[in-house]
């Protein structure tokens, strides 16, 4: 008895795709939107936030006496 494979949307498009190994491009619903979303990433219009620490101070500059 196998369970029924997930439906998922497409990141990039929003089309309703089967999760299943049959799908290569997964969890998109084609290399395109595959591509797309890597262009994306790879141009920086994806970012991960950064949260700066107020605890930690920031790095020393280097001993300048040598």
């Amino acid at each position: 008895m196998n369970p029924k494979p997930r439906d998922v949307t497409c990141p990039t498009c929003g089309k309703r795709v089967l999760w299943t190994p049959d799908n290569m491009w997964r969890p998109f619903c084609s290399e395109r939107c595959k591509l797309i979303d890597l262009g994306a990433w790879a141009t920086e219009r994806y970012r991960v936030p950064v949260v700066e620490d107020k605890d930690q101070p920031e790095a020393a500059p280097p001993d300048e006496a040598a």
